[in-house]
Order: structure tokens, then C-alpha cells, then sequence
């Protein structure tokens, strides 16, 4: 059967019989890829600890029927033992990687969004920044990517400049008042910026943020991404 190699993020991993595990990864080179991994369940396993969730690594797998096979495992970063060891952190990587798993299919490889994920993941181990903001900062940069630009400088209707005081997730972000639908609610100017900070990494703002307007931020971001992902986010909350 024909092997390929390539680098992976381990992004869910499920029981399969007594020793085996099906991981599902994201790859740099071939999108999502779900794969049997052997024996990682006995402690004798040589790579079974480099197959945890948010690992990255360097695999070599060849083709199965249904599942792709892993032969060999070289870790790239060691990310999962650090987030897994604190409960906020383990949350914003486990919305992180539902978000990846919606937005990048099979054999759909999108090496910006692999990228921007393991920065993601790093940044989140060595705890650059808050978990909340960090998965926030994710988010809004991965539905860019995929075509889902959030608008925070002009309303995303009609392209009017200026600090709009509504904010839509179904329009895409602020609107004016001419373009707001009925019933779209008001967000606050300092909320928006702060969405506008996360898009673009203005670190030195966002940590020094008021922890009350970070919430507030974030659960615009949350609506933004569960309409755009057409689905709830199992693990996105806020404080």
C-alpha cells in the first residue's frame, strides 16, 4: 500500500479495541485525516505519548480502506502535556480544534490553517497569552481564512467607515443603522475594538484589556463563529 509522510496535529484521539486508537489529525499537505494508530494504548508503545490531543508531529502513515495506517511518529511539538494541564487552556484547545475539524475537510489541505493552528497551540502551552484570548484570536483568523472576514471599521453592509454601534454575526460584523435588521442588538465601542485587537494580534492591548469587556468580546466572537461554523461549539464559553 502507498505511504505518505507528513506534519499533523493530533486533534481528537477515541479508543479502538484493547491497545489501538483512531486519531483524527490535521495535516499540513492533506487536510483532515483519520488514522488507526497500534498498540499506542501499551505502555511499551514507543509513540503513544506523542499521540495525544494538541501534539504535533512528524508521521509516516500508508493508505487503508477506511483509515489510514500510522507507521512512525517523529514529535515537532510538545504541546498537549502543558495545555491538558490547565482546565481553561485544555477548553480553548478543545474549541480550537472543533473549529479546525469544521473548517478544513478530507484531502482539503490548507496549510495557512494548519499554520495558524500549531501557533495557536504553541502560543496557548507556554501561556503567552489569557486561554480566552488566545482562542478568540484563533477563531476570528481562521474563519478569515476560510472566507468569513469579521468587520469591525465599517459596516460590513454598506461599507460606511466609522465606530457602528450594532453587530450582526449573520452580516458579518458592524452595520450601520440603515443596514441593521430588525432586533439586532447594540454592542458596546470598546467590545468591538477589542474583537478588532484580536483579529489583528495587538497583544499589548488585549492583556491589559478590562477582563469584563474581554467577556463581552468574546461572546460576539461566539456568535461570529457558531453561525459561520453552522453549528454550536461544544467547548467555546466564556467566563
Amino acid at each position: 500500500m502507498p505511504t505518505y509522510r507528513d506534519d499533523a496535529v493530533v486533534l481528537r484521539t477515541q479508543k479502538l479495541g484493547e491497545a489501538d486508537r483512531i486519531l483524527t489529525l490535521l495535516t499540513r499537505q492533506h487536510g483532515q485525516v483519520r488514522a488507526v494508530a497500534k498498540g499506542v494504548r501499551r505502555t511499551s508503545s514507543k509513540f503513544g505519548a506523542r499521540l495525544e490531543p494538541f501534539m504535533v508531529v512528524d508521521a509516516q502513515l500508508y493508505v487503508g480502506r477506511s483509515l489510514d495506517i500510522v507507521q512512525q511518529v517523529d514529535q515537532v511539538g510538545a504541546y498537549g502535556a502543558a495545555i491538558a494541564a490547565d482546565y481553561d487552556s485544555y477548553l480553548a484547545a478543545n474549541a480550537m480544534a472543533e473549529a479546525a475539524l469544521r473548517l478544513v475537510g478530507e484531502d482539503d489541505p490548507q496549510e495557512k490553517q494548519f499554520f495558524l493552528l500549531v501557533g495557536a497551540l504553541r502560543s496557548l502551552s507556554r501561556t503567552e497569552h489569557s486561554p480566552q484570548a488566545t482562542r478568540d484570536s484563533y477563531l476570528l483568523r481562521a474563519l478569515g481564512l476560510a472566507g468569513w472576514p469579521v468587520q469591525t471599521e465599517a459596516c460590513a453592509q454598506c461599507g460606511e467607515p466609522g465606530a457602528h454601534a450594532r453587530f450582526s454575526p449573520q452580516l458579518g460584523g458592524v452595520v450601520c443603522d440603515r443596514c441593521a435588521p430588525a432586533g439586532v442588538p447594540r454592542a458596546d465601542p470598546l467590545s468591538v475594538s477589542l474583537v478588532g485587537a484580536l483579529l489583528s494580534g495587538e497583544w499589548a492591548l488585549i492583556d491589559q484589556a478590562d477582563p469584563q469587556a474581554l467577556d463581552r468580546a468574546s461572546g460576539l466572537i461566539a456568535a461570529f463563529a457558531q453561525h459561520h461554523l453552522e453549528r454550536a461549539v461544544r467547548s467555546l464559553r466564556t467566563r
